[in-house]
């Protein structure tokens, strides 16, 4: 019964696990207790003695999933509903049959239990106070009715006060600990009910206020795998079991959060987290957090903004390490309150801390209006209070004080209330969200927009079309100290991010080392207007650059760099400068490739043109990284990358990019060399149509003989007229479409696998199911319908054993045809000839990866696509970089 570590468990996995399970010692090892790695890595070792390879995370899941749905359904007769069912009842409730539902030992004391939602807690040895994980979903609503409020609450943890056991740690913390606090409201003692829960009376209650924050803590490392996410999700030990939802519903409010293999690894590198820290810090994200309970789009925007910075996560896994972080810095926090001298350390301390440590501790809005909800109809307290305090971000929530009372009136009013608070805060963050990353989301069609005809556009997963390209965040930034001024700009420190700075450009031109020099009206919007859509162009198509978003007409955000003091030039066609330091050379003599050249900047030496060796002996250091060989070529292979892209780019304007002056920075967080510094008119050379007469750049500045206003008028109308075509450059009027068929619906995750990588490079995607043996005129139709609207599309046939799809696509279509059989272990080596021999007269190559084949297509279309050509050649580039880097690693013995 060989099985792969796969997410989905076959059924003969799952007897596997309860073979293990059933057995006596296992349940009186789980039974009770409280940090079970151990067990579980046991158990995994037992499986694997069976042919099943599991790790000991993925058995924990299935063991918890098993148990819930269990008792679920077992809630479910209990209540006369004998309709649901489930797998494997039968053996479980073998198992689970005489297992108390609420594991109370017999010497612990206390309990807290509600008559609508019979809540249980096992009370730590101490029977004033315990501990007690409870996790809602950040992305699910509060309930209606607070009664039922622990219906939603995901299953508990309980935590031994003193156990700082090591095994399960995240920097030798509690590896999944989901921490809330319950204190009791009263000092009286309950007295403890030897009958089941159920039996439970008013009078045995005990209130509780309940202060709950959600952790996920992933381990970034260990396992590759999780659970399946089309299992019934996965429950801690349950207390209170009885207070079960249907699982139809119960499937929709609970939920493991894992971090999901995207691609980008699960460990979060230094860099990684250094990034993720910094975008935290922006005062808007933290604005946004603060009191968001729904806050998937915050984290899609903190994923969206690592992306530009070359970092690949997902929201989730941002969501999931920004809980990390924040609950390690708690838990350290709160030790060294305990021990006044710490024990453990915890990595980036000091940034998380100064995030935290400016956030209001006073009532967020959620909590505002409580008071409100207290006044709720006459309220008799003869049985105590129930608060329950919703934990957002980071602040201490008001609590939302119940007091309990039979009355359904006081029920339905306060259900009324709390659902309009709700909605009231989802909507004032979603406001907040939309202005933030307005720019962001406005420019999604641009960059992903194939389709010309608007029916078309539909097939793009973006935002509605941008009235402009770019739009500035709405709010004033505080400004801190300047740190540079140039000849055309001025920097400055942002206090309220950390990391950050403002590049302020001024109405100014000069020309010769400021040896001219004049001031032209309206030069610093045209420029910032210039600089912000030629990064973003760089930055959706995979470049690292340093710009962060347009803050106004004449400012930008960008990393804070240390910058490197070297101008590279790339060139295509020799003119200016070179022809005077290389006589003999012609004006208009093209470079294959672009001569890239390099020059100090040094004003009062005309910046000296460097030679490679110069650069390395230098040895530079900028923010801890010594520019050595490596970080020479990489900037040299960066440049040449960046000329095409932009080439690329004003080809489409039938305009011509002559050369291009750019410079490189060390971001101070990331310590990587990413593009910094401006590119604007004055950054290159732009001859309309090829024509050097028509220039529109500073050389027409620089070609002046006497500077007249009439002078500078025609040279700001060459600076207006670039800023006008440069918005251009973000769009494409190129359109294309991958069409994958598959012979047969098993072949979908592959196919899906295409799909996903054809929206890297932003092309749209679509799949069919069609088999050219059994069903060969629906094959022909489907073509025929592809090839009836007149948009470029190419064809991916998805056909396991005998692949008949490709070739008979191929010789009935004169569009491209590519073949990506799935291939099996056991008849791969004998399935993949039906697709490498062809008969005569077909063109229809193979790949066998989903990524080869969707980068195949990205090939073809990049011809006429500048947009998804620049995602192709800066994924050559990356790559390039990534084994530079490794190498450096290697020999440094550090990898």
């Amino acid at each position: 019964m060989e099985s792969g570590a796969g997410k989905h468990w076959t059924e003969e996995e799952v007897k596997a696990l309860l073979s293990v399970w059933s057995e006596k010692n296992i349940r009186k090892q789980l039974h009770g207790t409280l940090r079970n790695k151990g067990i579980f890595i046991y158990i995994a070792k037992r499986l694997q003695e069976l042919g099943v390879c599991r790790d000991w995370k993925q058995c924990r899941a299935k063991y918890k999933n098993l148990k819930y749905e269990y008792r679920t359904v077992k809630y479910a007769h209990n209540s006369g509903d004998v309709t649901k069912t489930m797998k494997f009842f039968h053996d479980l409730d073998a198992i689970l049959r005489y297992e108390p539902l609420t594991q109370l030992a017999a010497e612990e004391n206390g309990r807290c239990s509600a008559t609508e939602t019979q809540l249980n807690t096992s009370p730590t040895t101490d029977s004033t106070q315990g501990e007690i994980s409870i996790s809602l979903e950040d992305d699910e609503d509060a309930p209606g009715d607070p009664l039922l409020f622990m219906s939603h609450v995901r299953p508990v943890q309980l935590e031994m006060p003193g156990d700082t056991g090591e095994e399960d740690s995240v920097s030798n913390m509690s590896e999944d600990l989901q921490v809330a606090d319950i204190k009791k409201v009263s000092d009286s003692e309950i007295p403890e009910d030897e009958g089941d829960i159920a039996d439970s009376t008013p009078a045995a209650l005990e209130a509780t206020q309940i202060k709950k924050e959600t952790i996920d803590i992933d381990d970034d490392s260990i396992s590759t795998t999780s659970e399946d996410r089309s299992c019934t999700p996965v429950a801690k030990r349950m207390v209170g079991t009885d207070n079960h939802i249907p699982l139809e519903e119960a499937q929709n409010h609970f939920k493991v959060i894992t971090v999901n293999d995207t691609g980008a690894g699960k460990h979060w590198s230094d860099n990684e987290v250094r990034a993720l820290i910094n975008i935290w810090s922006d005062e808007k994200i933290q604005q946004m957090l603060e009191g968001a309970t729904r806050n998937k789009e915050i984290f899609e925007e903190i994923a969206r903004r690592l992306m530009k910075r070359g970092i690949d996560r997902d929201w989730k896994q941002c969501r999931t390490k920004y809980k990390n972080l924040k609950y390690e810095y708690r838990a350290l926090q709160k030790e060294n309150d305990h021990l006044g001298n710490p024990r453990r350390k915890m990595r980036f301390y000091d940034e998380v801390d100064s995030i935290l440590r400016r956030q209001p501790l006073g009532p967020s809005s959620w909590g505002c209006e409580s008071s409100s909800l207290l006044s709720v109809g006459d309220v008799t307290a003869n049985t105590g209070s129930l608060s329950i305090k919703r934990k957002t971000w980071n602040d201490e929530v008001s609590p939302v004080p119940l007091k309990k009372s039979a009355s359904e009136n006081t029920i339905l009013h306060f259900q009324k209330l709390l659902t309009e608070r709700v909605h009231t805060v989802t909507e004032g963050k979603k406001l907040l969200l939309e202005r933030l990353c307005k720019q962001e989301e406005m420019q999604d069609l641009n960059r992903t927009q194939l389709y010309a005809d608007p029916s078309a556009i539909q097939q793009v997963p973006a935002p509605a079309p941008a009235a402009v390209a770019m739009a500035p965040a709405a709010s004033d930034l505080k400004l801190g100290k300047k740190v540079n001024e140039g000849k055309t700009k001025e920097v400055y420190e942002l206090p309220d991010m950390p990391g950050c700075v403002l590049m302020q450009s001024k109405d100014q031109i000069t020309a010769g080392n400021a040896a001219r020099k004049d001031r032209m009206e309206g030069k610093a919007a045209i420029s910032n207007t210039t600089t912000s859509c030629v990064f973003q162009l760089l930055q959706e198509a995979g470049i690292k650059t340093a710009f962060v978003r347009k803050q106004s007409d004449t400012a930008f955000i960008a990393a804070h760099c240390e910058m490197i003091p070297i101008e590279w030039v790339c060139r295509r066609i020799a003119t200016g400068s070179f022809l005077k330091r290389n006589p003999g050379v012609k004006e208009g003599y093209k470079f294959y490739p672009p001569k890239i050249e390099m020059f100090y900047k040094d004003d009062a030496n005309n910046d000296p043109q460097w030679s490679e060796e110069q650069l390395i002996e230098a040895k530079f250091c900028f923010a801890g990284l010594t520019i050595g060989q490596t970080e020479v070529d990489i900037m040299a292979r960066s440049t040449q990358a960046i000329f095409e892209i932009l080439e690329k780019s004003w080809q489409p304007q039938n305009c011509t990019l002559v050369d291009l002056k750019i410079e490189f920075g060390v971001n101070i967080l990331t310590k990587e060399i990413v593009l910094a510094d401006v590119i604007d008119n004055d950054s290159w050379r732009l001859w309309p149509s090829g024509d050097r007469s028509q220039q529109k750049d500073k050389q027409s500045y620089r070609d002046l003989k006497e500077v007249t206003p009439e002078a500078l008028q025609m040279v700001k109308r060459n600076f207006e007229w670039v800023a006008e075509r440069v918005e251009l450059l973000l769009k494409t009027k190129s359109q294309g479409r991958v069409v994958v068929l598959m012979g047969s619906p098993s072949d979908l995750s592959h196919c899906e696998k295409i799909k996903k990588a054809c929206a890297t490079f932003g092309i749209p995607c679509e799949l069919r199911v069609t088999s050219a043996h059994k069903g060969p005129d629906e094959t022909l139709r489907i073509k025929a319908e592809y090839e009836g609207d007149g948009i470029p599309t190419v064809f991916v046939a998805v056909a396991g054993r005998s692949n008949g799809l490709g070739p008979v696509m191929s010789g009935n279509t004169a569009y491209p045809v590519v073949n990506c059989p799935p291939l099996s272990a056991d008849w791969g080596t004998q399935d993949v000839w039906s697709s490498l021999r062809l008969p005569s007269g077909l063109g229809c190559p193979t790949t066998l990866s989903p990524e080869g084949a969707a980068q195949f297509a990205a090939q073809i279309f990049g011809l006429n696509n500048h947009l998804v050509w620049a995602k192709l050649r800066s994924n050559m580039l990356n790559t390039w970089i990534s084994l530079k880097q490794a190498d450096k690693k290697l020999r440094e013995c550090t990898l």
